[in-house]
């Protein structure tokens, strides 16, 4: 199992630092999310202030893009990067597609696949030559000449990883994606019962190897240097699990546990607006369930405690800031 770090920084100038200190403290691979700044952006600042760590999206928005824009991007970071480019795709949420985007929401997993295939099918005709003809339901591309091509790259096999919380995309990533995202709103059970068995069915489907495919979890973590300060991380938590648990898509999580009537609840406050009241909701078995805790030296094992036989990479849901503890995280995770 691989330990990684995520940023979530105020300006982009802030990254070149971290993505060297993230490198300095031994993580695998350093992620960079979509929300408050372009992550293709994120991970060029990143790329070429770093030599070994693996730069990745966690997740880059696929359907606010065509394929071949992505496919650009992509293209353009792993050669900066030297081939240590992950692309972590997203489908987002109806509201956010429409609403803060503008863009139309279609059926999410086969348009998503149909984005993965065309993506690789763009890249095979920069690095070989190879005849563009994609005809799907939702893109049509049959046109790519020399002047818009791109050289052929050094490392031309990009990662793609999927972001799946419920069956349909978790069995889709195992069909025909190299990883997948997991959510940072999950449990141990939803992993066991939901997502890996949603995942092996499409992975059996295709007759694919399962070690071809990697499982990369966000984690809530409780982390501190006194029982105080975990403690204090840990109830502020419920703010997030709440947000997260309002949205339909993560109904069948809450169900699975009980918790259907909170998700209701939840989802009723949030269209109120009554946002300082949803964290009420959150009670300790659902804290149980969704964080992790642990000082900076033990959180390391209890994530490999937790998530052994799981996942194949784990990190926390947690912005990497540079300070020193995070070595400590690091150093305990491998002892």
């Amino acid at each position: 199992m691989k330990i990684d770090a995520e940023v979530f920084p105020d300006s982009p100038a802030e990254i070149p630092g971290l993505a060297r200190k993230a490198e300095g403290c031994g993580f695998d691979c350093v992620w960079f999310n979509e929300t408050k700044h372009d992550p293709f952006v994120q991970l060029a600042l990143a790329a070429v202030n770093t030599q070994k760590i693996q730069v990745g999206t966690s997740i880059a928005l696929a359907f606010t893009r065509s394929p071949t824009t992505l496919a650009y991007s992509a293209w353009d970071i792993q050669s900066l990067s030297k081939g240590r480019m992950i692309l972590g795709l997203g489908s987002q949420v109806k509201g956010h597609i429409e609403r803060r985007f503008g863009m139309k929401w279609e059926s999410p997993a086969p348009k998503m696949k149909e984005v993965v295939k065309l993506l690789r099918e763009v890249w095979e005709n920069w690095q070989t030559g190879e005849t563009l003809d994609f005809q799907g339901k939702f893109f049509k591309v049959n046109l790519m000449t020399p002047f818009f091509s791109p050289p052929p790259n050094e490392n031309p096999r990009i990662p793609v990883y999927l972001a799946g919380v419920n069956r349909g995309m978790c069995r889709l990533a195992g069909e025909m994606a190299d990883g997948l995202h997991v959510h940072p709103l999950h449990t141990v059970r939803y992993l066991r019962e939901v997502v890996k068995p949603a995942l092996s069915k499409g992975i059996f489907e295709v007759g694919r190897n399962p070690e071809e495919v990697s499982v990369a979890a966000s984690v809530f973590a409780a982390v501190g240097a006194s029982k105080g300060h975990i403690g204090r991380m840990r109830e502020s938590f419920k703010e997030q699990i709440a947000f997260y648990a309002s949205t339909r898509a993560y109904r069948p999580l809450m169900e699975l546990h009980g918790w259907g009537d909170v998700a209701d609840r939840l989802r009723e406050l949030s269209f109120r607006g009554e946002w300082g009241r949803m964290g009420s909701e959150v009670g300790e078995d659902m804290l149980e369930e969704f964080v992790v805790e642990g000082t900076w030296e033990s959180i390391g094992k209890e994530l490999e405690k937790r998530y052994s036989g799981l996942v194949d990479r784990v990190r926390l849901y947690l912005p990497f800031d540079g300070d020193p503890v995070w070595k400590q995280l690091v150093d305990g995770f491998h002892a």
